[in-house]
């Protein structure tokens, strides 16, 4: 199974972006039956849980996201979105999608990553 994450690139504070994430491989399994969560880790910070949404299409968001960012996923083309708005300089970070088998911000659940994708925000 791979996760492949886009969308990422360099905007303006106050800006958008929205970011993908495409499973390949045996998805069937994996991607329609599990949790897929995003992820964000800024220069010298942990990895930090960002939001998640459930095969049901339950959410779940981190503090410092809520109200600007949706998670969502289509299941037909296997992949997770994550439109982030009114973006802040401190949501700097490389963005990882990531699955797991069961809903929670937990990132040590999450047993398949995506390789990441760099969000840089200007002010």
């Amino acid at each position: 199974v791979q996760l492949q994450a886009s969308g990422g690139g360099l905007v303006q504070t106050g800006g958008s972006l929205r970011l993908s994430c495409v499973a390949s491989g045996r998805t069937f399994s994996i991607f329609s039956n599990s949790v897929m969560g995003w992820f964000r880790q800024a220069p010298g910070k942990e990895r930090d849980f960002v939001a998640a949404i459930s095969w049901s299409g339950s959410t779940v968001y981190g503090d410092s996201v809520k109200g600007r960012f949706t998670i969502s996923r289509d299941k037909a083309k296997n992949t997770v979105y994550l439109q982030m708005n009114s973006l802040k300089p401190e949501d700097t970070a490389v963005y990882y999608c990531a699955a797991a088998p069961i809903f929670t911000h937990d990132l040590l659940q999450y047993n398949y990553w995506g390789q990441g994708t760099q969000v840089t925000v200007s002010s």
